[in-house]
C-alpha cells in the first residue's frame, strides 16, 4: 500500500528541488501543467477526471495518484472516479488493470484520510 503522506512529501520536495534549479523551460512546463487544470470551458472536476483517465491510459501511477487526490478534493464521487477509470480501461485495454487496482487502493486511502481531513488539505 502506497502511503499518501510519503507521496505528497516526496512530490513536494522534488518539485521544489527541480523548480529551484533555475531551468526556465522546466518552470514554464510546470506552470503550463498547473494552468491547464484551471476552470475554463470545462470545470476543474471534469479536467481532473480527464487527467485521471489519460494518466491511467499512459500508466503513470504518480499522475494517477495526483489526479485522484485532486478529484476527491474537488468533490468527485467514487462512482464518477470509477467511470473515468472505466473509460481508461476501454481506451487503454487490459494493460491498465494493474494501474486501476492501485487507483482503487488510492481512492480507498483518500476516503480513509477524509475522516480526519475532509478536504484532504494535508495532501498536495
Amino acid at each position: 500500500m502506497r502511503d499518501l503522506q510519503e507521496f505528497n512529501e516526496y512530490r513536494k520536495r522534488m518539485n521544489e528541488r527541480i523548480l529551484s534549479s533555475g531551468n526556465l523551460n522546466l518552470k514554464r512546463f510546470w506552470a503550463l501543467d498547473s494552468r491547464a487544470y484551471e476552470a475554463g470551458a470545462l470545470d476543474e472536476k471534469t479536467k481532473e477526471l480527464l487527467g485521471l483517465a489519460t494518466s491511467t491510459v499512459l500508466r503513470c501511477d504518480d499522475c494517477i495518484t495526483y489526479h485522484i487526490i485532486r478529484c476527491i478534493q474537488l468533490g468527485v464521487t467514487d462512482d464518477e472516479l470509477l467511470e473515468a477509470l472505466n473509460i481508461a480501461l476501454v481506451v487503454g485495454g487490459s494493460i491498465t488493470i494493474p494501474h486501476i487496482r492501485r487507483a482503487v487502493e488510492t481512492i480507498d486511502q483518500c476516503r480513509e484520510l477524509q475522516a480526519e481531513d475532509p478536504k484532504l488539505e494535508s495532501l498536495l
